[in-house]
């Protein structure tokens, strides 16, 4: 759905109004109310990091282990992926749950050939199956997902991506977990993602920065919230869901490009709640700036889309999920948008402070403010860091504001790309990585299945899907 809801308009008017009033009537003060709000803004946040990485301290306790293991779907959407698909196959494989109570499909578009012919040539275990999703609008992630999920034959269902290498115990931990929810309320757990450069190395600053973000949000943010009882945005991998649930609420947005962060709130917005898990899915980073760039374009026009649809209605979140939504969604949008700004406000004020030989002329509030807000972003990152084994220096909490600044490129990518091309999906190319199977430390560790039946069936589904509207 485009266009503004009248809720939205009503709002953005009022807004531009005062804003225009305030400016004509008392100019001179304005500037000090716009410092004031936004010291207050970044205090907030400061302490709301704080309190998320205490509540997040404790380890979660272990469920009991069902009696009975609930049928399980995994879900696989790949696109343009032939190089490394026989790599996820074998990462797959080694998932340690009841074989005959797995079902997985490899989701593929229907002119990926390539893919296809790959996916087909690989050895796959006999719960694996093909499933080629027929052509159709919009060719999205989430189209994919929701076409699986009228094949998906489990109770349980999670989503991995191609380079992911899921701890071979998730699926197991997941289900024991639902089993032992009382409130009967639990849709999804979100796991822990975790970043490792291939071979290892991950000595390129924007791949350690990436690495040390993935620490703060998933080890501290997603785990803090959880504990408080609030929606989050889902990681777009890792996911697991009840399948009723899922179904549901329709489904994932298949005009979303971050399908994951609209659906935690939609989940919410149902009545159901979100909850964190242990064992943890290893991934790559994207790889430099010019694979980083056009990923986190794609991330942060998701937020606006998933912005702009929660907030049509946003008292059907409540006042716990509207608070969520600002605190993340909102907070991710705004922080984005401004930290090139600040970062180049901070420069000139030091560069022309020091051509005069003054010191430089800052407001005091705003500089205690922007330091506190972060040293809470650093500490975040470091206990995230340290929680999920990443590495985290002090070069790299020196580097971080230049990594903070290209956020603000990525956001007015975004949104001139949310103007011209809102549905586009950018692509995120994956290698396989070198080594024994690219296999993660907890694979490698873990027992191997029997040998795998190259004859695994395939499902071919003939027909068109028709395309969803946007989920409102």
């Amino acid at each position: 759905m485009r266009g503004l809801a009248p809720f939205q308009t009503v709002m953005l008017t009022a807004f531009t109004a005062a804003f225009a009033l305030a400016l004509w009537f008392w100019p001179a003060r304005f500037a000090g109310w716009i410092v004031a709000g936004a010291a207050f803004a970044f205090l907030v946040m400061a302490v709301w990091r704080v309190v998320l990485i205490l509540v997040s301290a404790a380890p979660l306790p272990e469920p009991p282990i069902p009696s009975v293991w609930p049928r399980y779907t995994i879900l696989a959407a790949l696109h343009d992926e032939a190089e490394i698909v026989s790599q996820l196959i074998e990462r797959l494989s080694r998932i340690d749950y009841p074989p005959d109570r797995l079902h997985g499909l490899l989701v593929l578009e229907a002119h990926d050939h390539e893919t296809i012919a790959a996916a087909l040539a690989a050895p796959r275990p006999d719960w694996l199956e093909v499933l080629v999703t027929p052509p159709g609008r919009p060719q999205t992630k989430p189209r994919a997902l929701n076409f699986a999920l009228t094949h998906a034959t489990g109770e349980l269902l999670t989503v991995y991506d191609a380079e992911d290498a899921p701890d071979p115990h998730q699926l197991r931990e997941a289900a024991a977990r639902f089993a032992a929810d009382r409130s009967g309320r639990l849709a999804c757990l979100q796991a822990p993602l975790r970043i490792r450069a291939p071979d290892g190395d991950q000595a390129r600053f924007v791949d350690r920065q990436f690495a040390a973000e993935y620490a703060s949000l998933f080890e501290t943010v997603l785990p803090g919230m959880a504990r408080l009882r609030l929606p989050f945005p889902l990681g777009g991998t890792s996911n697991h869901f009840r399948v009723d649930v899922l179904r549901a609420v329709g489904g994932w947005d298949g005009w979303n490009v971050t399908e994951d962060a609209d659906l935690g709130f939609r989940l919410w917005s149902h009545g159901w709640t979100l909850g964190v898990m242990a064992r943890p899915t290893w991934e790559t980073p994207p790889g430099g700036l010019p694979h980083w760039l056009p990923q986190r374009t794609r991330w942060l026009k998701g937020y606006l889309q998933t912005w702009g649809v929660h907030t049509r209605k946003p008292w059907r979140l409540g006042w716990r999920g509207a608070f969520a939504l600002v605190m993340t969604v909102g907070a991710g949008l705004v922080s984005a948008a401004i930290h090139g700004l600040t970062l180049a406000w901070v420069t000139a004020a030091v560069l022309v402070s020091a051509m005069a030989g003054l010191p430089p002329e800052t407001p005091v509030l705003a500089l205690c403010v922007l330091v506190l807000g972060a040293a809470s972003a650093w500490l975040s990152c470091a206990i995230g860091a340290r929680r999920a084994a990443a590495p985290y220096t002090a070069g790299d909490m020196m580097a971080a504001p230049a990594y903070w600044a290209l956020l603000s490129l990525a956001f007015v990518h975004a949104a001139w790309r949310l103007v011209l091309d809102p549905f586009a999906w950018d692509k995120t190319p994956h290698r396989r990585e070198a080594g024994p199977e690219g296999i993660s430390p907890a694979a490698s560790e873990a027992e191997t299945h029997d040998a795998l039946d190259a004859t695994a069936p395939l499902r071919l589904s003939a027909g068109h899907a028709a395309a969803s509207e946007p989920v409102a």
